[in-house]
């Protein structure tokens, strides 16, 4: 029998489901038709807080040697990363349903997790399965009207397989490549915008972000280790292949090569002005504060589960971020190549 918690709602077994998919009965004392949150409480499984990550889609825009993103003159290219933006957010979406319908058992262990609409049961694991459906076969003729070559497509694509199936069933419990396969899909979200616009990203870019999502990747590892403590295998078996020694040095090598990578991207890239002198270097001491702002609300304030909610939320590493892109864009502006 289903087990009502002290928030009101049934929580169900997923036998208990499949035993009501069954009979075509409604799961519970109430069906999912007449579920009086159930759209607020899809959106909310859909994370769209999350759909921050999707900004590194601009960065092709931003870094274009043609300043594409100057909209007053052309808004064709700024429209196009926009839609593209929009695909990724449908996606990502469809992805994370899928994700939080996997992982429902397992999220139920977590004390944070098991909040979420699925693991609590709230919402009706069908509805996350035609909702995620809907998104992925939605966002198909989206893609191929952003770019009809069909580029941009094929990029989406392989961020839905290797992100949401991939992931999701088998690399999601290898060491190591857990980690690495999230940090490549903010590298995807990055080319995918770079192709709807027809402009290549420098390598040095690329890596940088790469670095960067493995930065957020490792603190968000290390932050599961320290919330679960002994429990951490209960809720995610590769987390018993971690250790606090090992991501702390994983995370000293990350954050150097950021600001490494970072430092000649701004001298070396073909957007950067080189007159009088590289520009882009007083970009640089936005980026190492809001590193060094990260690593405090790391290590000393216990966060980083959640890098989307950090942003959000903590005023200092969300000015720093913003005053890095109004510096980044006004450099692009005031110098010209």
């Amino acid at each position: 029998m289903a087990r009502v918690q002290s928030n009101g709602f049934a929580l169900f077994t997923q036998q208990e489901i499949m035993n009501n998919l069954s009979t075509d009965r409604p799961v519970g004392a109430t069906s999912v038709a007449l579920q009086p949150h159930m759209f607020a409480l899809l959106l909310r499984a859909m994370r769209p807080r999350q759909w921050v990550k999707n900004i590194f889609v601009f960065a092709a825009l931003v870094f274009s040697e043609q300043r594409l993103w100057l909209f007053w003159q052309n808004p064709w290219p700024t429209l196009r990363v926009v839609a593209a933006f929009g695909a990724f957010c449908m996606a990502a979406s469809a992805i994370y349903l899928v994700n939080d319908l996997v992982d429902i058992e397992k999220d139920r262990a977590h004390p944070k997790k098991r909040n979420r609409p699925f693991a609590s049961g709230q919402l009706s694991p069908i509805v996350g399965i035609v909702a995620a459906s809907i998104l992925i076969i939605a966002v198909i003729p989206i893609a191929v009207m952003i770019d009809p070559r069909m580029h941009f497509l094929g990029i989406l694509l392989t961020y839905i397989a290797v992100q949401g199936f991939l992931y999701t069933y088998w690399l999601k419990n290898v060491v190591l490549l857990d980690i690495l396969v999230l940090a490549t899909g903010f590298v995807l979200r990055a080319i995918g915008g770079g192709v709807v616009i027809h402009v290549l990203i420098t390598p040095w870019l690329l890596l940088c972000m790469l670095l960067l999502a493995l930065f957020l990747g490792i603190g968000k590892r290390r932050h599961e280790l320290v919330l679960l403590e002994g429990g951490a295998g209960e809720h995610r078996r590769i987390l018993q292949e971690y250790s606090l020694p090992m991501l702390d040095q994983m995370m000293s090598i990350v954050t150097a090569s950021i600001i490494m990578t970072y430092s000649i991207t701004a001298f070396l890239a073909p957007v950067a002005p080189q007159k009088p002198y590289p520009m882009l270097m007083a970009t640089i001491p936005f980026v190492i504060y809001a590193i060094f702002r990260y690593l405090y609300l790391i290590y000393i304030r216990g966060e980083g589960g959640s890098p989307d909610e950090l942003l959000l939320k903590d005023i200092p590493l969300a000015g720093s971020v913003m005053l890095w892109g109004i510096a980044v864009l006004t450099v692009l502006l005031l110098f010209p190549k």
